[in-house]
């Protein structure tokens, strides 16, 4: 992959600000993604007081990897799993 496919994204998941680069046909998939997963740790935070992001972080991914079937699912943990990574290189 070129970089000048890419391009850079601001996302905001937990309250915390990841700037990644995506390919220009995937962003408003990594968005839409990354907006779910928000909500989702919204939800859980509401829901389980007493834990901190790291902890919503991982249960809402483990919730959607335990959902997942189907070709829209597995679209959606592969989005999740590549803003993981794309964070994870961020906070290093």
């Amino acid at each position: 992959m070129q970089n000048e496919e890419l391009t850079p994204v601001n996302l905001w998941l937990a309250g915390r600000s990841y700037r990644i680069l995506v390919k220009k046909a995937d962003v408003d998939k990594i968005r839409k993604s990354v907006k779910l997963a928000d909500e989702k740790i919204t939800e859980l935070k509401q829901n389980y007081a007493g834990k901190d992001d790291q902890d919503f972080l991982a249960m809402c991914l483990l919730m959607y990897a335990s959902d997942s079937s189907g070709e829209d699912s597995l679209s959606i943990a592969d989005d999740l799993k590549k803003v993981n990574e794309q964070i994870d290189k961020a906070l290093k």
